[in-house]
């Protein structure tokens, strides 16, 4: 056997998955398994922007690997995709230039929509979050629109490869202030529903959702380097949204916002999981994918609702429907042999704060530290709230497929 040439097969499936927005331990795991797969002892390292991957040949010699990883996609057809064919090749090992064979197969069997189908996601999200947020049907239609423009300064920006920071805040700057020039020109009555609407689309939900699951993995080192970027990314938010807030106000004088509409829990389940089929394209997610993210979003807030109702404490409503929703995802995932991040991702951004972390920065813009320090420690109370039902699924679903390990190990 040629053990650099498996040694290429096992870092490029690797690769592969952590370019399109895998968690840590999925491109880990999938290595090691395959390294397994055809006798290897490996040690694999990898943070979200480098992978090393070591193996340790009959004859005691080292082999080593390592991949610098670019900037992440969020491609969750190919996270799909890749991990079928990590266990497609684990399970039948085949010959190495057939697993390179069917490694070529899967990247060019990958489905990508069309630009004006993820333009087309982009203003589904925005409309969608829009409406969930008190925002008229006109308010979502101009959320949609600040939404188109947040998907092409992203595009263009992506294919310049300017670093994501930047790119988020172009977006953040151009989006609001498309948002605030409906408002002054009496189009949308609620600015405040347009913006919130549009900026759900810069919301790093899939970083967020890596960094949990990267925790309770182990990848101590990973989740913490995805909570800074989640962090820097919502700074970025903060200083597009603020400067643009600023210049409208010299420009045309910041409308007054309209007071957002109290849609009843059925309609704001349905304007969720319309953003909810915003991002399912956004992501890349197909098939009947899209049918399991849009029934999660609108699951997600039900259960919200529900624990608000007969609890009275919006904490423990956010931490309730994390748990529902992420015990929804894991269940997916298992009924389908599909990664949990492909229906998590997704399903989990109806609880996403983006109210408070708007509200939060005017408070910043309008020099009201005290409304800030308010408002930001509520927020950072619901991320906390949505992280420890996040954590506290998977930490069980670990547990009970350790556990299910263990029980078969014994009997055999």
């Amino acid at each position: 056997m040629n053990n650099d040439k498996l040694l290429d097969l096992a870092t490029e499936l690797g690769y592969q998955l952590a370019m399109s927005g895998a968690e840590t331990f999925r491109v880990e795991d999938s290595i090691n398994r395959i390294l397994a797969a055809y006798g290897m002892q490996s040690e694999v390292f990898a943070i979200p922007n480098c992978m090393t991957v070591s193996i340790k040949a009959a004859d005691g010699q080292c082999i080593t690997r390592l991949r610098r990883v670019g900037h992440h996609g969020n491609n969750l057809e190919c996270v799909e995709q890749f991990s079928n064919l990590s266990r497609k090749i684990c399970a039948k090992v085949p010959p190495i230039d057939t697993a390179f064979a069917w490694l070529e197969e899967t990247k060019k069997a990958c489905r990508q929509y069309p630009s004006f189908i993820q333009l087309t996601g982009h203003f589904l999200g925005a409309f969608g979050f829009a409406l969930f947020f008190g925002g008229t049907l006109i308010d979502g239609v101009c959320s949609g629109i600040c939404g188109v423009v947040v998907g092409l300064v992203d595009s263009f920006l992506g294919r310049l490869k300017v670093n994501p920071f930047f790119t988020t805040i172009a977006s953040a700057f151009l989006m609001t202030l498309v948002a605030y020039a409906t408002g002054s020109i009496g189009f949308a009555g609620n600015t405040d529903a347009v913006v919130i609407g549009a900026l759900m689309l810069l919301v790093p939900g899939l970083l967020f959702t890596n960094a949990m699951r990267d925790i309770i993995f182990g990848d101590t080192n990973s989740g913490t380097n995805r909570i800074v970027q989640v962090l820097l990314i919502a700074a970025a938010i903060a200083l597009g949204t603020g400067a643009a807030l600023n210049l409208a106000d010299l420009i045309w004088a910041i409308p007054d916002s309209s007071i957002a509409i109290e849609y009843v829990w059925l309609l704001q389940c349905i304007a969720a999981s319309i953003g909810c089929l915003g991002f399912a394209m956004i992501f890349n997610i197909h098939g009947p994918g899209v049918a399991l993210c849009i029934l999660g979003g609108g699951l997600s807030w039900a259960a919200y609702c529900a624990v608000l109702h007969f609890s009275g404490s919006d904490i423990l409503a956010y931490f309730g429907a994390a748990i529902v929703s992420a015990a929804y995802s894991e269940a997916m995932a298992r009924i389908r042999k599909y990664p949990a991040i492909s229906y998590l991702v997704v399903s989990i951004f109806p609880l996403i704060p983006g109210a408070s972390i708007y509200y939060t920065t005017g408070y910043v813009v309008r020099g009201d530290m005290a409304g800030f320090a308010s408002k930001g420690t509520h927020t950072i109370a619901i991320a906390g709230a949505i992280a420890v039902g996040i954590l506290m699924v998977s930490t069980l679903v670990r547990l009970w497929g350790v556990w299910k390990q263990h029980n078969k190990k014994a009997s055999a």
